[in-house]
């Protein structure tokens, strides 16, 4: 990891300190910032650094190939950008007169550009006067320092769409990925960097074929972010919403692949919904028919099998993380419904090779085993402990609802609710008030089912 990521999230009380920075330096500032972003096209990450920490960033990002730290200085000697192997550091007692002065030169751009192509039409249909690209090069360029040092500046966004849609140069589209993950690095959570890439992914879809390869980067890509910014929704929502652009064998690649590292950040809802997402993708594609890839000799029972199995082992080693619960519901759900009771519209081959599961003794047995192995509280117990036995006695409180009537009855007599009752008032007795509410509701909701119904198995058996 480099010296400017250590950097740069540190963070800084206040407001930025006022600079003493006047007309003429503003402009001097701008032009020396856009020289190394036209310099170093290289450049993957920015970040904001104190003017203290200039020196560290030299002498803690040694290089090998024995180039030069290039700290880049005003006319006074202040020291305002470090660039160096493809890192940028901008000092943030300039952000300010920086970003006003970028904002100036954006908007003068885009005036011109507006005034003389008014013929212009934003949704793309070509305008009877020939675009001249210095004027959008300018409108590019100017916008671009605004978004390096406010990701969420929408006007700065729109400027960029209005030349890109006008153009819809496949190079130019590729580099524009480029810049909106450049931002992505010191602002990993801008909800309009986000939109905008997937903005450009919709309108390379839309004009060109060769997409299959940007969305198994979009996918690294949010990895790698996901790593650095714990739980960033924004990241996770982008990559739920490139499943619909996956292929069949792209998905069950991403189900394998994703499985390292949710098992790395079990805590973390948002991976365990993206997997979710894809086992409900691969359920339909199957459920229509569609054919998976020969290198992926696996079905969705299987894939259903593994997943369960997977969540039961993360769960035994780590103790008491809600998470895990959660994906278990959802696993569970899936193989009562579609497994278990025989309610689904797979084909009848499929059923078939899961007609040796279709036992619902089985699967409730296996649970309970599952919910006596993490309800054990040792003496010397730390929370983590308790909230595995709450978890686990609340799953069971969850699964007994979701069983056809019949199962249901047999769960409850295999389970007694009194033993439930007294290993959750054990576990969290703060709580013991809503524990006896809900064991209330279950029962009672069990004695009307077998008085009101009399076809209920409970009372035909």
């Amino acid at each position: 990891m480099t010296a400017l990521l250590c950097l740069k999230h540190k963070t800084f009380s206040g407001d930025f300190p006022a600079t003493m920075i006047g007309e003429a330096n503003a402009g001097d500032l701008l032009r020396r910032f856009e020289k190394i972003l036209e310099s170093d096209s290289a450049i993957d990450e920015v970040g904001f650094v104190h003017p203290s920490q200039f020196v560290n960033l030299s002498e803690e990002a040694p290089s090998s190939s024995g180039s030069v730290s290039n700290v880049v200085c005003l006319k006074d000697g202040t020291a305002v950008f470090w660039n160096r192997e493809h890192k940028l550091g901008i000092s943030t007692d300039v952000l300010i007169p920086l970003y006003k002065e970028a904002k100036r030169a954006m908007m003068a751009a885009i005036q011109q550009y507006k005034g003389l192509y008014s013929a212009f039409d934003v949704s793309g249909v070509e305008s009877s006067v020939s675009l001249d690209d210095s004027i959008e090069g300018e409108v590019m360029k100017q916008s671009r320092a605004v978004l390096l040092v406010s990701s969420d500046y929408g006007t700065a966004w729109n400027s960029r769409k209005m030349v890109l849609l006008k153009k819809q140069e496949f190079s130019m589209l590729l580099d524009e990925l480029l810049f909106s993950a450049l931002v992505l690095s010191y602002a990993p959570k801008s909800e309009h960097a986000w939109c905008h890439r997937r903005w450009v992914i919709k309108l390379i879809a839309g004009k060109f074929s060769t997409l299959q390869e940007i969305v198994t980067k979009e996918s690294e890509l949010v990895e790698k972010i996901a790593e650095r910014s714990k739980m960033n929704y924004r990241a996770w929502y982008h990559r739920c919403w490139l499943v619909s652009y996956m292929t069949t064998e792209q998905s069950l690649h991403e189900l394998q692949r994703s499985k390292k590292w949710a098992g790395l950040h079990v805590a973390d809802h948002s991976c365990f919904h993206y997997r979710r997402l894809m086992l409900r993708i691969l359920e339909d594609r199957c459920c229509k028919q569609e054919s998976v890839s020969s290198s992926y000799n696996i079905t969705i029972n299987q894939l259903w099998k593994e997943e369960l199995d997977w969540d039961e082992m993360l769960i035994k080693r780590y103790i008491g993380r809600e998470a895990l619960w959660l994906h278990r519901r959802f696993l569970s759900l899936f193989w009562i419904k579609h497994f278990l009771t025989g309610h689904t519209d797979l084909p009848g081959d499929w059923k078939h090779k899961t007609s040796m599961n279709n036992d619902l003794g089985i699967f409730m047995d296996h649970e309970l085993h599952l919910l006596q192995s993490c309800s054990i509280i040792p003496d010397d117990s730390f929370d983590d402990y308790q909230a595995q036995a709450t978890h686990s006695a609340t799953y069971m409180l969850w699964l007994i609802k979701q069983f056809p009537d019949s199962g249901s009855i047999e769960l409850r007599e295999k389970l007694k609710i009194k033993n439930l009752k007294a290993l959750l008032n054990n576990a969290c007795p703060g709580r013991s008030s809503t524990w006896d509410s809900i064991l209330a509701y279950v029962e009672t909701s069990d004695y009307y089912a077998t008085e009101v119904d009399p076809h209920h198995p409970a009372t035909t058996s």
